[in-house]
Formats: C-alpha cells, structure tokens, sequence
C-alpha cells in the first residue's frame, strides 16, 4: 500500500513522509495526475492561502484528478488548508471555490470567537467527537489533544463534521464523509495522538 502526498508547491512535506516512516508506512509525494493514480490513498497537505491554493490544484489539473480518484472511493484526507479545500468554497479574502468533495463553506473563526482572543488560534486542543464512528478516531479516545495553527475553519458542513473543539466558541476540527476525510488540526505535529490518527487512515479500507 502506498500513500500519496500531493506537492502542489504548499505544503510540509517532510514532516508527513518523515510520520508516515514513523508508523512503518510506505509515503510517497507525488506531483501529478498519473502519481496520484498510483497511490492507494491520498494526503493532500495545505499552508497558506485558500485562494492561491485553489488556484495552484487548477492549474496542475490536480483538481480533476483529485475529485475522480476520491468520487471513484480512494482514500483522501485533507490537512489544514488542504482539509479546507475539500469545502465547497471559502470566504478567505473574497469568495473562492473549493473541490466540493465535503459540504460547507470556510469562513473566519473570528464570526465565532471573542474579540480577545488571539488569531490565528495556535496550540493544543482537545478533541470532541462528534462522529465517533469516524474511522480515523479508531486509536484515539474522545479529549485526546491535537496541534492547531489555523485562522479559518468549515462551517455548514452538517452531519460531515467529525470533530470539534472549543476556543472561546466551537470550531469545526475534523471532517468525514464516505471515504473522504479532513483534519483542521496537524497529525503530524500532534504527537502519539496524531499518529494513531494516520495510522487509522493507512487502515482505512476505502468508500462506504
């Protein structure tokens, strides 16, 4: 089995195959259609701007690719801006569209904390499982803590939120759907946590 990392020219690559090696996994980072093709299951990685990051997958045509392979039942999982991708848009610095795998728009987490707090929200957090039958919460329990660097996150995203936490207000942290998956939060800084959490998407079977 191998996973795909898909380098779009925004990501941290190197801590996720390094976490990957960690847990005995086979990681690969793949830079278009036919990389994507091969790997059995799919990481999208993301840091930055949605806009650009929408942007960069078009012009590849890696957007296609992505939403055929994960339509046609591979596994995906979004990271950080690459979870938020998964949305239907975002309303980062004016509206932009998303792969439209997840339902839900990606907005401010300011709309929902208090004005004190500080942006971006950047720590550990606990979880609160909201679909305790997502596969990816397999080795975790519920109030595990995961690392989070974010300023926006998925809203109306309905029975597809997997997890929450709180900061000052309720953010969405994870996203589930068939056999596409999201975390707000970074696996691969977040400790054992963290690597339970991509351990459970290697064992992952595929469309439900």
């Amino acid at each position: 089995m191998t996973i795909g990392i898909v380098d779009y020219g925004v990501g941290n690559l190197f801590s996720l195959t390094s976490s990957f090696a960690m847990i005995g996994a086979e990681a690969v980072v793949v830079r278009d259609a036919e990389g994507v093709r091969r790997a059995d299951k799919i990481i999208l990685p993301g840091v930055g701007a949605f806009g650009d990051a929408a942007a960069k997958l078009r012009e590849s045509g890696l957007d296609r690719v992505l939403t055929d392979e994960a339509r046609a039942g591979k596994p995906l999982l979004g990271i950080c801006l690459g979870m938020q991708l998964l949305f239907e848009k975002s309303l980062e610095y004016g509206e932009h569209r998303g792969l439209g795998l997840l339902p839900g728009t990606v907005a401010p987490i300011r709309d929902v904390i208090p004005a004190d707090y500080k942006i971006p929200h950047i720590g550990w957090n606990a979880l609160t499982l909201t679909r305790p039958d997502c596969p990816l919460w397999k080795h975790i329990r519920e109030g595990d803590y995961v690392y989070f660097v974010h300023s926006y996150h998925a809203t109306l995203c309905g029975d597809s939120a997997a997890a929450v936490t709180e900061y000052g207000g309720t953010l969405t942290a994870a996203a589930w759907q068939g056999n596409v998956f999201g975390c707000q939060f970074h696996p691969e800084k977040s400790g054992g946590v963290g690597m339970n959490i991509l351990k459970a998407f290697c064992e992952e079977g595929g469309a439900r």
